[in-house]
């Protein structure tokens, strides 16, 4: 969208804020941005060069990442503010847990957009988030749950054959840990494989809960994502969703959606919808569900207690969160329904590789229509950097390396030409 179209409101009684420092965080600075027309405060120890080469985005830099000192760093940055004149935004669960947790002491100077620590827990726990879907007749993977004391008494067994999906059951838990080949989704296709990861658990002192749930068939574009924001009403004010075209394939990224197409998908919402009402869930929640090939049924793989690292298509479908956001949180109007049913090609890739790597003709062709209008987070027209341009341009050209060395098609698909796609 054009600089000069936005509708970019001033909000000078607001201070936005955002904690991270990825593609993620970027996305999240700009719908604030967006929203309120203000410069964006932002914590990281380590921000991506887009992020420091920003025009409008103030990096704060965080030297400690204990949530003591970003609780105090969060409380000096409002000294002296007005009630509900800033907002705090992140999208790492452990952060989100932390900020929950902290809710008293950044109020009332902050809004906080996330959901409580007993919805957290019975719902972004995959365990429990496993039992609420069953009993409201959703379909969740086939599971087994192993803890740390399970994995000291030796390999567990795992009545569920291969091939295998391994991750942690509680997203926070997963983010405090930290080891050599450590990745966010493990598929398992080998009883070694299964073998390898229990040593790793154990050399790490990991006391958690690890799932083994079986693998649902099917590519990328089997996935879908739904976005929803729950107002302090306990209405749903914004909900959206998307076709994932392609994911991320590098071990420490795998599964993070990378090329999009935002799409409505109703009974998708009423299922994500009824789940959180369940637990009397406010703020923001981001599902990753797939369709299953098999029978077409669709499986509810987990709930994100924030807005999702790839919130940005939201706002590419017609919807920035933001806005409805703060007009509930801080304006105290939570406002009419919203519904992102804008259809737009969202990629972080640049085009002939989403063209490469997709298998479905159809798809090929609806990329190619939407190409003209496609949507990159990191390509905001605000942007003047020559550098940061530049540097963007590269980081999307290097998509093709990690695609060729995570996520190989032959190389001749490239030269069909456009109208066979």
């Amino acid at each position: 969208m054009p600089r000069s179209q936005r509708l970019l409101p001033a909000r000078p009684d607001l201070l936005p804020v955002v904690i991270g420092g990825d593609i993620g965080a970027y996305a999240l600075a700009r719908q604030l941005h967006d929203a309120t027309g203000q410069r964006v405060k932002l914590l990281s120890a380590h921000p991506i060069e887009a992020i420091g080469l920003s025009a409008y985005i103030d990096v704060v830099p965080q030297v400690s990442t204990d949530t003591a000192a970003m609780i105090g760093c969060l409380r000096e940055l409002v000294d002296g503010r007005a009630e509900r004149s800033a907002v705090v935004m992140a999208n790492r669960d452990s952060v989100a847990r932390d900020l929950s947790a902290h809710r008293e002491e950044l109020e009332p100077q902050y809004v906080v957009p996330f959901p409580s620590v007993q919805a957290m827990d019975e719902l972004s726990n995959k365990v429990a988030f496993a039992r609420a879907c069953a009993d409201l007749g959703l379909h969740t993977p086939r599971q087994v749950e192993i803890t740390g004391q399970d994995l000291a008494g030796g390999d567990p067994e795992i009545d569920i054959p291969f091939p295998l999906v391994g991750k942690a059951a509680i997203g926070s838990d997963w983010d405090n840990l930290d080891f050599d080949g450590k990745r966010k989704i493990y598929f398992l296709d080998t009883p070694e494989q299964l073998h390898a990861l229990w040593e790793d658990l154990r050399r790490a002192g990991f006391d958690s809960t690890f799932l083994i749930q079986e693998r649902i068939p099917g590519q990328d574009d089997a996935m879908r994502s739904v976005t929803a924001y729950i107002a302090s009403t306990g209405e749903t004010t914004v909900i959206g969703s998307a076709r994932v075209l392609l994911e991320d394939h590098a071990p420490t990224l795998i599964g993070n959606p990378v090329a999009m197409i935002t799409e409505p998908y109703p009974q998708l919402w009423e299922g994500a919808e009824r789940l959180l009402a369940s637990v009397g869930y406010r703020g923001f929640a981001n599902f990753d569900i797939k369709i299953d090939p098999r029978d077409g049924r669709a499986v509810f793989f987990e709930v994100n207690p924030r807005i999702g690292r790839n919130s940005f298509y939201m706002s590419a479908a017609g919807v920035n969160p933001m806005a409805p956001m703060i007009s509930d949180l801080v304006d105290g109007r939570p406002g009419p329904r919203r519904e992102a049913r804008g259809e737009v090609l969202y990629s972080l890739l640049p085009h002939h590789l989403v063209l490469h790597q997709l298998d479905d003709p159809a798809l090929r062709r609806r990329v190619l229509r939407l190409v003209p209008r496609a949507v990159d987070p990191l390509l905001d027209p605000a942007e003047r950097s020559p550098r940061r341009r530049l540097l963007v341009a590269a980081q999307k050209l290097n998509h093709d390396r990690k695609f060729h060395r995570y996520h190989p098609k032959p190389l001749l698909r490239r030269r069909r030409p456009a109208d066979e796609y």
